[in-house]
């Protein structure tokens, strides 16, 4: 299927004129103003809320459970995973925003425009089990909040996170802009719940450093290298490759190369520095569960739920576990924002068709629900745990397929003119997709062989 992602010729396939294709998310498309002649800080202003939106997706409730058992296993050690999926984004999420900028496309539309449609087809199908699961994470995330914040029975739970696609749906009508703001809010309580988990826990400031060099003991130590690639492998999240070359051209800049220049420009920094802030979060959780639980001899702790009713004792503290919850509500609920525009961004480019948005936000989350539902009324915390762990396996099946299309289409000139990658990027995203594709590899033989 890999061999087929291969960009056709310009004899096989005429590059799409672009004055007569449908914007991406037209709705909102340019609908963001950017102050000409402004200095930096307001530029960079004006960029500001894509980034925060597509980190949200490296923190969401799914990448919980292997934080927490990394630290309660392994201590401090795994934070230089943490650190280099990181920087594994920060380039993916580049080349994603650069190609709606340059382009006038997201990665979906593209797809449609340069590959055969049985190929194209087949990348749709995908990319919409890829939402189905992250979705379903969002669900499961939120679901368990709810039920240790509240004592709400999980299936219950359940069927409450179906109200919050009617709240996406009041807000996207009032602007964009309300929407990013929605999702900063949550980003600023998940951000708040674990500076204060970082200071009520007092992790060892030399652990933490020494954590984030690489060491070789992560490659012979079979159990750390699992856990290790669980980190790696799913850390792009493919929905947000779609996302972010979509949602990068709200802002209404000039659609000249100088006006290009300088979107991608503060779109990258923007993202960057929100990337930065989910590293914070992500090394915070697993930082937690080191200081916490395998400080103390906790060795085993992997599921949310241990952790959270281990937290206020094992810390002395009151309300670790309250702000702990509180950061997984928040996260399974700013996930949703983002999942669900993506899932309208992905239809809408692969098929070329627009559904009504609460049509497509209902399709989308009944999928995820039903599962969810199942599940949680039959098994429980441990069926919901599992099923949490099982859409990560599905989203590692998928990114491949998104991040090959990626890295071809921003290394087209015929594509993205004078902003196609250069050399070195293309070499250096060659690099990190052939690590990321063998990662996933690895981990699914595992998981599927027990």
């Amino acid at each position: 299927m890999l061999e087929g992602l291969k960009l056709k010729g310009s004899s096989d396939k005429k590059i799409p004129d672009q004055t007569d294709r449908l914007a991406s998310l037209s709705e909102v498309h340019s609908s963001i103003s950017v102050p000409e002649g402004a200095g930096f800080w307001k530029k960079l202003m004006a960029f500001a809320g894509p980034g925060l939106m597509v980190s949200v997706g490296y923190i969401d409730p799914g990448n919980w459970a292997t934080d927490i058992e990394g630290g309660s296993r392994f201590g401090y050690t795994l934070l230089s995973v943490i650190l280099i999926s990181n920087l594994f984004a920060m380039l993916l999420q580049h080349l994603s925003l650069k190609l709606g900028i340059a382009s006038g496309r997201d990665l979906a539309q593209a797809c449609r425009d340069y590959y055969s449609r049985p190929v194209s087809f087949v990348l749709w199908v995908l990319s919409e089990i890829a939402i189905a699961a992250t979705d379903l994470a969002e669900v499961i995330g939120s679901a368990i909040a709810l039920n240790l914040l509240f004592g709400i029975p999980l299936p219950i739970g359940v069927l409450f996170t179906a109200f919050d696609v009617l709240i996406v749906l009041y807000f996207q009508q009032k602007g964009f802009r309300i929407i990013e703001s929605i999702v900063a809010g949550l980003m600023g309580i998940i951000l708040l719940s674990f500076i204060y988990e970082m200071i009520v826990s007092q992790p060892s400031v030399s652990g933490m450093i020494g954590g984030l060099l690489p060491k070789t003991e992560i490659i012979t130590n079979p159990g750390m290298l699992y856990i290790a690639i669980g980190i790696l492998g799913a850390t792009v999240m493919p929905h947000n490759l779609y996302l972010h070359s979509s949602i990068v051209q709200t802002r209404a800049f000039k659609r000249d190369n100088e006006g290009k220049k300088s979107a991608i420009k503060f779109a990258t920094i923007d993202s960057t520095f929100s990337l930065a802030l989910a590293f914070f979060i992500n090394a915070s959780i697993l930082i937690l569960a080191a200081t916490a639980f395998h400080a103390n001899g906790h060795f085993e702790i992997a599921d949310i739920t241990d952790a959270y009713h281990l937290l206020d004792p094992v810390l002395g503290v009151s309300f670790a576990g309250v702000f702990f919850a509180l950061a997984l509500l928040a996260s399974g609920q700013s996930s949703t924002l983002t999942g669900t525009l993506a899932g309208q961004i992905v239809m809408e480019g692969f098929l070329n068709i627009r559904l009504k948005p609460w049509l497509r936000r209902l399709i989308t989350r009944s999928i995820a629900i039903i599962p969810a539902l199942i599940v949680s009324s039959l098994y429980g915390e441990k069926g919901t745990a599992d099923l949490l762990v099982f859409s990560q396996v599905i989203l590692s099946l998928q990114l491949s397929f998104a991040v090959v299309p990626l890295v071809l289409f921003t290394s087209n000139s015929k594509i993205m003119g004078s902003f196609a990658n250069t050399k070195w990027v293309t070499a250096l995203s060659w690099i990190i997709t052939l690590t990321i594709i063998s990662l996933n590899g690895y981990l699914l033989f595992n998981t599927f062989t027990g």
